[in-house]
């Protein structure tokens, strides 16, 4: 005896369902990619760096560190950095030590459930972060508030996008910049789906179980009249050009 025509549908809906649930847990690699611990690079030996921990509206112990040039002399302005969805701040601190090099205070920290961070990250927490970082910053040592830039890259870049165009303390921000950042959440993951043919016939349902709230894409409008730097390059892999 067959199955009903109705319990068929059912079993196909669900096993569907399944499916979409699936891809879309594997899915979340796209965003979080975080390296658990503590780890000092070599690059980190050029510069002065201090550890400063500090906690979330939502009661989460971060971790990060606070780098500028070796010598003593006042910081010619101030960095709030972001980084990107893999690692922890050891593995992208090559990305910012020029900054300290040059001449620059550089305040960067780990999301929640990356390196020594509490939590496990999401799309609000990683803001929630963020939005912390930027109100802890004025009140570190050797930090000017009168000349504080927050720059991006990556996941970082859209974080940095939202976090300038929502904050309260947006005035304290006199810059951004966004390296490789993408617009849209739902998007990136449609186009990272598109390079593989069973997830790519299953794109746009999938992006639909994702947190779309904090897309730069609706609010960048709002980041002026702070000055405001896109870096992307064409031949980029992973964020494509569109994006910028």
């Amino acid at each position: 005896m067959g199955i009903p025509t109705g319990a068929a549908r059912w079993t196909t809906a669900i096993l569907f369902s399944s499916l979409l649930l699936f891809l879309a847990a594997g899915c979340a690699s796209t965003f979080f990619r975080p390296e658990k611990g503590y780890r000092i690079p070599p690059e980190l030996a050029r510069v002065a760096h201090e550890d400063i921990f500090f906690t979330t509206a939502d009661g989460l112990r971060l971790h990060g560190w606070l780098l500028s040039p070796k010598g003593g002399a006042a910081p010619r302005g101030s960095v709030l950095f972001l980084h990107g969805n893999a690692g922890n701040i050891g593995v992208n601190a090559g990305s910012i030590v020029w900054l300290a090099e040059a001449g620059y205070a550089v305040f960067t920290f780990d999301y929640r459930g990356y390196g020594l961070s509490e939590g496990e990250p999401t799309f609000p927490g990683i803001q929630e972060d963020a939005r912390a970082a930027l109100a802890l910053l004025p009140t570190l040592p050797g930090v000017d508030r009168r000349r504080v830039a927050v720059f991006g890259q990556s996941l970082g870049g859209s974080v940095g996008i939202y976090l300038v165009a929502t904050a309260k303390d947006r005035s304290l921000v006199k810059a951004l910049a966004a390296d490789s950042a993408f617009a849209d959440y739902q998007m990136i993951v449609r186009d990272r789906m598109t390079e593989f043919p069973l997830t790519s016939l299953t794109k746009y349902p999938v992006s639909l179980f994702f947190d779309d709230r904090f897309s730069p894409e609706e609010v960048i409008a709002s980041v002026s009249p702070v000055p405001i730097v896109l870096i992307h390059g064409t031949a980029d892999r992973v964020v494509p050009f569109r994006h910028g």
